[in-house]
């Protein structure tokens, strides 16, 4: 990625008031993170800009510890984005999706929230819902495992 290109991502960052980002493209994946000290909003003028930790992702199927181990024919549903889960379209309406309930591939299953914009997260099989391994307004990251299907 080009340094053009980094200070773009950091001004979105800036703008946006983001503590981390993380983009994947076909030249590769660059995650950005603010560090805990530097805060725009409490230093009216900045000597430098904030410190940022750049570093390229080690694995694209890398999982959080927290995620329970996979049985035979069981398949992660993971986030493709950084975002905030939730589980029904809106805080009135039901659930996507239930444990226990058979999925079909293409259906909604929950959303992800990302710059204000909803993204519906789709069954990429068919099968039964096994787990759902986020609560509804959890943060999540880049490749989280969301939710477990047995595929049938």
């Amino acid at each position: 990625m080009e340094l053009r290109e980094l200070k773009a991502l950091l001004a979105l960052m800036r703008d946006f008031g983001l503590s981390e980002l993380e983009i994947e493209d076909k030249k590769g994946k660059v995650r950005l993170v603010r560090s805990a000290h530097s805060s725009d909003e409490h230093q009216p003028a900045p000597a430098a800009p904030p410190k940022l930790a750049v570093a390229r992702a080690a694995a694209a199927n890398t999982r959080p510890a927290a995620a329970p181990d996979l049985a035979p024919g069981h398949r992660y549903v993971q986030s493709p984005m950084v975002g905030t889960f939730y589980r029904a379209a809106s805080p009135d309406s039901d659930p996507f999706v239930e444990e226990g309930d058979s999925v079909r591939k293409g259906q909604a299953l929950c959303i992800i929230e990302a710059m204000k914009m909803m993204n519906e997260i789709e069954a990429e099989i068919s099968g039964k819902l096994v787990r759902i391994l986020c609560e509804n307004g959890q943060p999540v990251e880049y490749g989280q495992p969301l939710m477990v299907i047995e595929a049938g």
